[in-house]
């Protein structure tokens, strides 16, 4: 229970909602450091002391003992102090935005490129409109390439050669509709896209 100051009548503390609250956005932060991969967690200011706890939280797969665990970690990770917490929060929505600008633009280029295939000159046209710096001979020739090695049911090194092309274009062309379109979550992303 928390008291109150004599003088003023006013609260001392925190009430224990606010600590409820506070206790379980640590458990959320927890619950999101698990559900990384070693590498992106290796790239986050995570203390060293807290890293062990991460590594059983995630071995332990049994769900009772899972959420036991999840739970020690968040009691781990409220020992710290808020500024190491909120710097945390801070790389993971960084994090997660760069993620969603890459995942964003990848879409753009497997989108153009399945464009290219499908309709030819017509889709080369737009491409140029948008990029007029682009080598149409270049890109026309990656094409051909592309029909010709699916006609022969070769691997796939034309496809993933259009790939890097058209996703170099789209990196140095400085445009800035592909800054709005990865903050929009990609709209034009294809549910049969390939991934190289």
């Amino acid at each position: 229970m928390r008291g109150r100051d004599p003088e003023t009548g006013e609260f001392l503390g925190a009430s224990r909602s606010q600590n409820r609250r506070e206790a379980v956005e640590v458990l959320k932060l927890g619950q999101q450091l698990v559900a990384l991969t070693d590498a992106q967690l290796s790239k986050l200011p995570v203390p060293e002391s807290l890293l062990p706890h991460i590594r059983e939280c995630k071995r332990i797969t049994a769900h009772i003992a899972h959420k036991r665990q999840l739970a020690f970690l968040a009691k781990q990770m409220r020992r710290e102090d808020d500024e190491v917490l909120e710097t945390i929060r801070d790389a993971l929505d960084k994090h997660g935005d760069t993620a969603r600008r890459e995942v964003a633009a990848m879409h753009r280029v497997e989108t153009w490129r399945d464009r290219l295939l499908a309709d030819g000159d017509s889709a080369l046209a737009e491409l140029l409109d948008e990029y007029p710096q682009a080598d149409r001979q270049r890109i026309r020739q990656l094409v051909r390439n592309v029909l010709e090695e699916r006609k022969r049911n070769k691997p796939p090194a034309a496809f993933r050669e259009l790939y890097r092309e058209l996703r170099e274009l789209m990196l140095h062309s400085g445009n800035a509709q592909d800054d709005d379109e990865a903050s929009d979550g990609g709209s034009e992303d294809d549910p049969d896209h390939t991934t190289d």
